[in-house]
């Protein structure tokens, strides 16, 4: 296992490189520490799976550098889940889509009704979603602990099972806030750092625009 910080000249092509090979790579995001995969490498995905003790039931949530990036995965894009991304991406904000019909996803969501997407608002982070496209990110911490705040305590926790950890300093962030807008509808599975109550504002305010 490698440790670089972020800001190393080397660090986004060592860290994509990882990647492109296969390995799992523990990155800083703007809420907490993440574990990070190419979803197209099975092996890697399993790798994350089994070094947090994920249950196989539960999909890994997404993460891309732009809306334009969350079309190229196929989801059906709601008047909801619009006037949201147009608020909070980038930010602290995980949209669940449904797919749509009239568009190609991606052959690893091939089986999938939803997805859980984010656009994180990190520039490091962001730089490396531009450069080698949507990874499934994971809060770096075993299935239901909290996540460690410093990379040196993450790599501790989960360094065998890792190829490479990117130092961002301390991170004391809340996990996103989750919200469903499939069918038309909204519904706020999780609220994190951004209050459901600014949700339900942006989307009186959608509903009200001319």
């Amino acid at each position: 296992m490698v440790t670089l910080h972020q800001d190393d000249d080397d660090a986004l092509d060592a860290t994509a490189a990882a990647l492109g090979a296969g390995g799992v790579v523990v990155i800083p995001t703007d809420t907490v520490y993440g574990l990070a995969a190419l979803p197209s490498h099975e092996v890697a995905v399993r790798a994350i799976y089994l070094a947090k003790g994920r249950p196989e039931g539960m999909h890994l949530p997404v993460l891309v550098a732009s809306l334009a990036q969350a079309r190229r995965l196929g989801v059906e894009l709601t008047g909801a889940a619009e006037a949201l991304a147009d608020r909070w991406w980038p930010g602290p904000l995980t949209m669940v889509f449904g797919f749509s019909p009239r568009s190609d996803r991606p052959s690893w969501l091939a089986d999938r009704d939803e997805v859980a997407v984010r656009v994180p608002r990190h520039p490091f982070l962001l730089a490396l979603l531009e450069l080698v496209g949507a990874l499934v990110v994971t809060s770096a911490n075993p299935h239901g602990a909290t996540t460690p705040a410093t990379a040196g305590a993450v790599a501790d926790l989960l360094g065998k099972r890792v190829d490479l950890v990117i130092d961002g300093g301390a991170l004391d962030g809340d996990p996103s806030t989750l919200v469903n807008v499939r069918h038309g509808h909204y519904g706020i599975e999780r609220e994190g750092s951004l209050p459901a109550a600014a949700i339900e504002a942006t989307l009186a305010e959608a509903t009200r625009a001319p």
